[in-house]
Parts: C-alpha cells; structure tokens; sequence
C-alpha cells in the first residue's frame, strides 16, 4: 500500500516546515508521497516542499477544493491522506490509518483525534475530549482514491471557506464508504491565542455561511441542516444573544483593550455566531 498524503496550503511556509518535518519522521509506515499544493503563496512555499522532498503543485486560484482536486491528480497512492499545513504529527500517525485500511473488508474513511494546541512544543496524547463524530474533516482524513474518484472528488463550487470536505463526505457516506475512528491516528493541530482580528475573522464567518446556503441547497437532508446551522432553534438562539441591533456593540466590546479577556472573547464568538446566522438566513432566500 502507498500513502498519498495531500497537503494543500497558502502563504504559511513556517507552520508547512514542522508539518511536513514530522511527515519525513514517520515510522512503521508503508511507502508514503508527501504532495503540496500551493494555492497561491508569495512566500516560500515552493522551496519548503522541495527542501523536504515533497511533490509540488502551484494553483494561483484561492478555492480549497479546487487545491485539494490537484493534489488528488498528482497522488500516486492507493490511499489519500489529508491534513493541514499546521500540523504536527506522531511518528506512528501514517502507520495507524495505513493499518486500518489494511484491515477493512470494505472501502474506509478513516479519521483520528484533532488535538488543538498553542504551539508545536505542546503534545498532550488523546483524551475522550478529543474522540469526534465528523465523517470527514480534511485536517485528519484518509480514503481510497478509487472512493474520491468515484464520487467526483471536490465539488470545487465551493469556492470560499468552508464545508467542502462535509460536503464531500456526504457523498462517501451516500456511496457507502464507512468510516472508521482511530484513536492512534492522532495529530496536533496548532492553533495559539488568536491572532486574527475581528474584521478578518468575520470575512471568513461570511464566507463559510454562504457556502453552507450552497451546502444546504444541495444536499437539503436534515443531516446538513443540523451540520450547518439552518435549523430554526439555532436560528432562534442566535437571534436572542447576538441580535443584529446589538452586534456593533459586541464587536467594540470585543475589541476593547478595557475589557477583560475572558469577555471580550465571548463577546467575539456571539459576534460572530449573529453575523453567521444572519448571512445564512440571507443567503437561503
């Protein structure tokens, strides 16, 4: 068996580094490719990949899913592995999905604990906090090429961010590809103090609820409702803790140097969980 692991990522060539270092340190694993696609970087991406010996792939055009196909293109292997460039990964994290896939009498999407941590110095092993329901999430996910294949890949409509793996995971789910839940099949993902500012935060905020409109137009089950929010409870709870009358307000509460941190971010997260809602209901009409 040969691992195709596709990592595609834009302009963050420090965090590509480590993720692709602990790539090159796996043990106990079958012939792995390591695959880069860089989707439009003005940094040093490129020289990264190359410095660790990794397939690269430039595609100008921000779209995950349109990176994502050109990675799939470009594997070799049987399996295709999927994780972010801001990974690290233990030595026996390839090992552990090759094995389960080894072990299946039937095709498999196999995922693992996502562990969040501050910086690539943290790494606690895996707790029941970290055990997850989602069929398919592209920062820890492996299935056979033949399976993506045979449902089309990425839906690359999905051209900003967000739900494009769910998406594609229905479709595996509708093909009958089961999925599996390593607990050895472990990763840390680093995610340190927030960095981004608001307004940064909210463009993506926007852009993922717009895609889930496209989402929920699609695939109109209540499986996708409940995944994305566009069920009337959720609706109803956004719109009593971040009315959008008050959300100006929370977005100054949230950025206020005078407020406790505790509150500004809670203040953030209502901020944008009302404006999430509001674009959605906006984009479903």
């Amino acid at each position: 068996m040969k691992m195709s692991v596709v990592i595609a990522t834009r302009n963050r060539a420090a965090l590509l580094e480590g993720a692709l270092a602990s790539l090159r340190a796996q043990l106990g694993a079958p012939e792995i490719e390591a695959i880069v696609v860089d989707n439009g970087s003005s940094d040093d991406t490129r020289a990264v990949a190359e410095r660790h010996g990794a397939t690269y792939r430039f595609e100008a055009q921000p779209n995950r899913a349109l990176a994502r196909n050109v990675g799939i293109a470009a594997a070799t292997g049987e399996i295709v592995l999927f994780v972010d460039d801001d990974v690290v990964l233990p030595p026996y994290f390839v090992a552990a999905h090759a094995r389960t896939h080894g072990a299946g009498i039937f095709p498999l999407v196999v995922t693992g604990p996502i562990i969040n941590v501050p910086s690539a110095d943290v790494r606690p092993v895996p707790t029941f906090v970290n055990g997850s329901n989602a069929y398919f999430c592209t920062c820890n996910v492996s299935v056979p090429r033949s399976a993506l294949d045979a449902v089309g890949r990425f839906d690359e409509s999905f051209d900003k961010y967000g739900w494009e793996d769910t998406e594609l995971g229905v479709r595996l789910r509708n093909f009958d590809v089961r999925r599996r839940f390593v607990w050895e099949a472990y990763l840390w993902h680093i995610k340190p103090p927030t960095t981004e500012t608001l307004d940064a935060a909210l463009e993506k905020t926007i852009e993922k609820a717009r895609m889930a409109a496209k989402f929920v137009r699609k695939d109109p089950s209540r499986r996708a409702k409940l995944a994305t929010g566009a069920y009337a409870f959720n609706r109803l709870r956004a719109h009593v803790f971040s009315p959008r009358a008050a959300q100006a307000w929370l977005a100054g509460v949230a950025t206020s140097d005078r407020v406790p941190a505790p509150l500004a971010r809670m203040a953030r997260d209502l901020v944008l969980d009302g404006v999430y809602v509001d674009e959605l209901e906006r984009a479903l009409r």
